[in-house]
């Protein structure tokens, strides 16, 4: 199983930019995929998570109503649309597959792509 993001840069702050996730390896029918980021010196946190099946997403709090995640369930993508973006968003981002979710965190998550540098500047 091989998840890939990619889309990450350089942005000025109130800019956008649009991350994508491969999946490869299996069949993610009735997963979940998320996406986390990780600032320096920071702990990874949960940004938001979609349902491969039904398309159901869910966002943490500071990114609701600036953040758009969506798939494309024949392409076996994950996007993350980021608009109006601030200097703290500023992290690696990491696309992620869960099973099921039973802790509601990153420990529900098998697999993880290699991250993408997202830097915005004030």
């Amino acid at each position: 199983v091989q998840l890939q993001a990619f889309g990450g840069g350089l942005v000025q702050a109130g800019g956008s930019l649009r991350l994508s996730c491969s999946a490869s390896g299996r069949t993610f029918t009735n997963w979940v995929m998320g996406w986390f980021r990780q600032a320096p010196g920071k702990e990874r946190e949960f940004v938001s998570r979609i349902t491969w099946n039904l398309g159901t997403t869910y966002y943490a709090d500071s990114v609701k109503g600036r953040f758009t995640i969506s798939r494309d369930s024949a392409q076996n993508m994950v996007y993350l649309q980021m608009n109006s973006l601030k200097f703290e968003d500023t992290a690696v981002y990491y696309c992620a597959a869960a099973r099921t979710l039973r802790f509601g965190d990153s420990r529900d998550y098998t697999y993880w792509g290699q991250g993408t540098q997202v830097t915005v500047s004030s």
